[in-house]
């Protein structure tokens, strides 16, 4: 969310909790003066009493002076005012004779109304305080005397100067609230841009640490593609001499079928590094493979029958789980074995004489799996992370190129697939956990 919006939001809730409370202010304050009518208004049916047991004990016609005295005990200057209405007068009478004139009061006896909220100029009429006063009426039934009416009239100061209080505290409460809340969502909001920004600058160096290795990555594969292009340049001369020199031999020996087979051997070899060798001069150029149905099984196999003897010579245990029935797959056959061959062969490296590796074959979903599990030396997670890059090896010196696996990765990711290298047990110590690398590819397409 952004700044704007979340201040926007602060803002809404300080203004609602303002509301809320100032709602809540208001209504406590009309129930207080409601209690306080609630108390005039009782004072004044027990003046009216009082007022009921004296009337009648006068003349008909006789002077209400002392049963105005009498009531005169409930007022006190300045605060409370006790009025009568008598039948034979106009207006309201105060304790000391003299007539006023309170329209509000008049009614509210005429309604028979238990109280009324009198303003502040009807307050300063009766000689109270210019504030809101509250009025407490009781008609009163005399007998023959006729109705009578009792008024008890307060001021309500001292509420409304407690409500007024209430109302500083509560305006107070919500400016120092609000205060609060805005400072410090100023400084959460001042630390998330912080962190933003912090985020950002990383996400930045990232992108300039990625970009930095992709340009490396893409300068050891021009140097590796320029590597190819001259050894296979090199190597094609001799190549021919080789294959030319076979075809020589072959009608010289036809009559030792032994020799016949090993002169066979030789020229089908070379024939094989030739294909691999323009195979890889193809990724180089950028041409995709020749792709072929080929059976999974069958290049296991293959891959398996060229790498036995270094296994034999090593005294390392080959084996292979190969199930029935594993899907077709799409691939440049010499090329994919080449990519089995090496992680075999890398296999074979990590073990100790005694040691074991094994080749296995997984169906998963629409791509098979090639396994190499070996109980070798194993690979860190930090190597193993590595191992695919150009010119990284693990190796002593003068023992590998550091290309073998790079480019085993670079056939692989030609068929689609992916190349993953890890300690095949995760958290044992590095030699007792061996290495296990997965190559999976498409199964070839069933139309």
């Amino acid at each position: 969310m952004k700044t704007p919006s979340v201040l926007a939001w602060m803002v809404f809730a300080i203004a609602l909790v303002a509301v809320l409370a100032y709602w809540d202010e208001e209504r406590e304050s009309a129930a207080s003066l409601d209690d306080f009518a609630q108390e005039q208004a009782k004072l004044a049916r027990g003046l009216g009493v009082s007022l009921a047991v004296a009337v009648p004990a006068t003349a008909a016609d006789g002077d209400l002076a002392p049963v105005l005295a009498r009531l005169g005990a409930a007022d006190q200057p300045g605060a409370v005012r006790v009025l009568v209405r008598a039948p034979s007068h106009d207006g309201l009478l105060s304790t000391a004779g003299t007539t006023v004139h309170a329209a509000p009061i008049e009614a509210a006896l005429d309604s028979a109304t238990p109280w009324v909220r009198l303003s502040r100029a009807e307050a300063s009429e009766l000689g109270l305080p210019a504030r809101t006063a509250m009025a407490g009426v009781a008609p009163v039934d005399c007998g023959a005397r006729g109705r009578f009416g009792v008024a008890v009239v307060a001021t309500a100061q001292r509420e409304r100067d407690r409500e007024l209080r209430a109302k500083w505290r509560l305006v107070l409460g919500v400016v120092v609230a609000s205060g609060l809340v805005l400072a410090f969502g100023g400084l959460a909001l001042r630390e998330q841009r912080r962190e933003l920004e912090l985020a950002r600058d990383l996400a930045i160096a990232k992108l300039e640490d990625e970009r930095n290795e992709r340009l490396v990555r893409a300068d050891k594969l021009a140097t590796m593609g320029a590597l190819a292009t001259g050894i296979a340049h090199e190597v094609s001369t001799p190549l021919g001499v080789i294959v030319g020199r076979a075809e020589q031999l072959l009608p010289r020996v036809a009559s030792d079928e032994r020799a016949t087979k090993s002169v066979a051997a030789i020229a089908e070899q070379a024939e094989r590094i030739g294909s691999i060798v323009r195979g890889f001069l193809g990724l180089v150029r950028g041409t995709s493979p020749a792709l072929q149905r080929v059976d999974p099984a069958e290049l296991a196999k293959n891959a398996l029958d060229l790498v036995e003897h270094r296994f034999a010579r090593a005294g390392v245990a080959l084996a292979s789980d190969v199930p029935e029935g594993l899907p077709e797959v799409a691939c440049e056959p010499r090329l994919f074995e080449q990519v089995l061959v090496n992680l075999l062969l890398n296999a074979c490296d990590a073990c100790a004489p005694g040691g074991s590796a094994t080749l296995s074959l997984e169906a998963r979903a629409d791509r098979v799996a090639f396994v190499v599990v070996d109980d070798g030396a194993g690979i860190t997670e930090e190597a193993a992370a590595r191992a695919t890059e150009p010119f990284f090896t693990t190796k002593p010196q003068g023992k590998g190129t550091g290309l073998g696996l790079a480019i085993a990765n670079e056939i692989v990711k030609h068929h689609s697939g992916n190349l993953t290298i890890e300690p095949r047990a995760e958290g044992a110590e590095p030699a007792t956990r061996g290495t296990r690398a997965s190559v999976d590819i498409p199964a070839a397409s069933r139309s």
